[in-house]
């Protein structure tokens, strides 16, 4: 099977792609460089050159605060982006897995979001990457659509290495706990598509690592498995102003992803650990511990 990944050197995309070559198919990895997905003719011409059976669509604007002040940005990337690749896709009959977020829905939910609750983004960001599933649902028949959340992993800055890094300053540091998600594993996630695509069940998923937690709470369990000692302090949302506002639950239910592939993903707190674990620089005789 041959695969042309987009975003391949973005945090997720550099899993997908260890993902996808680790089951011996051909990979086409292109980073923005290589293909800007806003550019229309530009996909045509790679997809018809290529004709890769799958398409997996790690592209993406991801600066929530920021797409308040340039939304058209993040719709021509998160909104017409995908519509150029489900429109490529569909002249050559290849199937097309997109990423998506929990940021379209609104957060007003008391559980969990189910695949099938009515999304109702609350920020510019939320809108365009809702836009880019409208887009792929009404022009294409073969397609994924995976929302997840709070992503982490190696191949990029994240919410923890953000968190180890304002650690080494010796300060207090303040972290929201009043908005509930699920961290997500970017090794995690790369697998659980790759399955999904083996699968052949297409239609709209939720992968997320199992369990629901707060940012203050995930902040904790960061600083507990790497043993590092800081003053943490939970506030609300509203002492903490963004640009963007933010879902208060963006809870991902799994059904019916184990329905397909037989299994939920671990959970944050396993998945933080081994990411952690990998992340340890080698020791020498003489060095320190350093996360």
């Amino acid at each position: 099977m041959k695969v042309l990944i987009t975003g391949a050197k973005g945090m997720l995309g550099q899993d997908m792609v260890a993902e996808f070559q680790r089951r011996d198919y051909e990979i086409h990895a292109a980073d923005h460089k290589a293909l800007d997905i806003t550019d229309i003719h530009a996909v045509r011409k790679v997809i018809e050159a290529l004709r890769p059976d799958v398409v997996v669509n790690c592209a993406a604007y991801t600066n929530v605060d920021k797409a308040e002040s340039e939304p058209e940005v993040a719709m021509r990337v998160n909104g017409l982006g995908p519509r150029n690749l489900a429109l490529a896709c569909g002249a050559t009959g290849a199937v097309l897995l997109h990423i998506s977020t929990d940021y379209v829905f609104d957060g007003e939910k008391e559980g969990p979001y189910e695949i099938w609750d009515a999304p109702n983004p609350i920020n510019a960001y939320g809108k365009s990457k809702l836009w880019g599933e409208n887009y792929v649902r009404s022009l294409m028949h073969r397609y994924f659509i995976v929302r997840t959340s709070w992503l982490f992993g190696k191949g990029g800055r994240n919410f923890v290495t953000t968190m180890l890094e304002l650690a080494k300053r010796g300060e207090p540091i303040r972290v929201v706990n009043d908005q509930r998600g699920c961290p997500t594993y970017t090794v995690d996630l790369a697998k659980a598509c790759a399955d999904l695509v083996e699968s052949g069940c297409y239609g709209i998923y939720h992968v997320t690592n199992q369990g629901a937690t707060t940012w203050y709470e995930f902040a904790r369990e960061v600083f507990k498995i790497a043993s590092v000692s800081v003053a943490l302090e939970p506030v609300s949302t509203r002492d903490f102003p963004r640009p963007a506002d933010r879902p208060r639950n963006s809870v991902l239910s799994a059904f019916p992803l184990e329905n397909e592939v037989g299994y939920k993903p671990p959970t944050w707190k396993e998945s933080l650990f081994i990411y952690l674990l990998n992340a340890q620089p080698k020791r020498t005789q003489n060095s320190e511990r350093n996360w």
